[in-house]
């Protein structure tokens, strides 16, 4: 189709009205309405960072992509820019070609930021490059995305919000059944089913357990969909012991990041209840990449899982044992200084409270996270789980109360959210507690509020 758009000046060819418009209608990150809470940005952005950038990954330009978008969020344009043209540059050498559909997300970044910047001569440049290649490369489907867009938006999804993970699944479908060659999106694909369904009390469907089997065969080397299959099945009570330890020599043989799946293979020795096999392949590895802050805080969970598990059984861990999961902690809480450490010091919180002589440094790191200026879904979580001390640790249930309806009053839809307005509603219907009727009348209050 003719474009008259290329054939005038800029000045003449569209005035800001029409650009802003145009770019509305782009397939990419600004306009995928991903959530800019900051918390959430900072997250993402070290989750980003700790997934690795080593050679042979085929999600590596849609990772630059990913942290472009995060980078402008977070106010650091010039990051943004950067990687925004690394991406480029990443799927140009991965595909081995100049051009194709697989830019046309990363264009569309570009057309927006440079927008943004105020350059919309640029702008409107890389808006002419989306439209030559869409123009040269139609979509194999009628009214459908092109598959590379669907892939990616897909990627995203699954990796920017976990409420979006059967959004992505769906999109991962569309793709592959316009390009059903593409085994790394077929292997995402399940991936993100699998972990949008494990937060279920059910098994997983048949066709999921099809659909990993088969994408196991055609992605024999993936050890991060290994290690999901076993924890799977190790929730489902099989015994997979001898898989896990052949497993761990494999991943072991990988560059190590999040993509390699010792995380999750330390949460199948978890299922298993061989928490020690955890601490010592944690500490094994670690051992042998001592600055990397992903592996430092997988064993610090293992730690804080075997503490918690000798307080369930009565008998005290032993010193060094408590020693090595406060440092374990502290580490990580310095290694993400932002967003990522609120977690972090909420678990040695509760390592803290769980220990004998230290129940005051409980304490303090609750007072201390309490007072901060905390973002709605943060506060969320501070309050809900300083409820749970107050409860557990203190004995203190009428203040517990108090902090999950500070938890309920917060307006975000969360699994925190809902997990407080469950246990007020368990004390409602025990109706033993002298606040029943203040609860009642609270949960009623908070029905009404909610949006039909």
């Amino acid at each position: 189709m003719f474009d008259i758009f290329k054939c005038l000046p800029f000045s003449a060819a569209q005035d800001p009205s029409t650009l802003e418009s145009r770019l509305k209608d782009l397939e990419c990150h600004f306009t995928w309405d991903l959530d800019s809470n900051r918390s959430r940005l900072i997250t993402k952005r070290d989750m980003l960072e700790d997934i690795g950038t080593e050679e042979g990954n085929l999600w590596l330009g849609h990772i630059y992509n990913l942290q472009g978008f995060i980078w402008y969020k977070l106010g650091d344009e010039e990051k943004a820019q950067r990687f925004l043209t690394r991406a480029t540059g990443t799927f140009r050498q991965l595909k081995n070609v100049d051009e194709g559909l697989w830019l046309v997300v990363n264009f569309g970044n570009l057309a927006w930021l440079h927008h943004l910047l105020g350059e919309d001569e640029q702008s409107q440049d890389y808006l002419s490059k989306v439209d030559a290649l869409l123009r040269e490369q139609p979509s194999p489907s009628q009214d459908e995305l092109h598959p590379e867009i669907c892939a990616e938006k897909a990627w995203t999804l699954m990796k920017f919000d976990k409420d979006k993970r059967r959004q992505a699944a769906n999109y991962f479908q569309r793709a592959l059944e316009m390009q059903p060659n593409m085994v790394h999106w077929r292997t995402s694909c399940v991936i993100g089913r699998v972990n949008a369904h494990k937060y279920s009390n059910t098994d997983l469907d048949q066709d999921i357990w099809e659909e990993m089997r088969e994408a196991r065969e055609l992605d024999p080397d993936n050890t991060y969909l290994a290690a999901l299959e076993l924890l799977i099945r190790a929730k489902r009570g099989d015994q997979v012991n001898d898989e896990a330890h052949k497993l761990e020599e494999k991943i072991l043989l990988n560059p190590v990041s999040r993509n390699s799946g010792i995380n999750v293979l330390l949460k199948v020795y978890r299922q298993l209840g061989d928490l020690d096999q955890a601490i010592d392949l944690a500490e094994r590895v670690l051992r042998n990449h001592p600055d990397n802050r992903h592996l430092k805080v997988c064993a610090a969970h293992c730690y804080r899982w075997r503490i918690l598990s000798f307080m369930e059984s009565r008998p005290n861990p032993s010193k060094s044992m408590m020693e090595r999961a406060i440092s374990l902690h502290e580490q990580a809480i310095a290694l993400y200084p932002d967003g990522r450490s609120l977690e972090k010091k909420l678990d040695l919180a509760n390592i803290c409270a769980k220990i004998s002589g230290d129940p005051p440094r409980a304490y303090q790191i609750y007072q201390e996270l309490l007072n901060l200026d905390l973002e709605p879904a943060d506060k969320q979580l501070v309050y809900n789980r300083y409820a749970s001390y107050l409860h557990f640790n203190r004995r203190e249930p009428n203040k517990s109360i108090d902090y999950h309806m500070k938890t309920a009053e917060i307006p975000v839809e969360s699994s925190i959210r809902q997990s407080s307005i469950s246990k007020l509603k368990r004390i409602s219907k025990q109706g033993n507690n002298w606040r029943c009727g203040e609860i009642r009348k609270f949960l009623e209050t908070l029905q009404g509020d909610q949006p039909e």
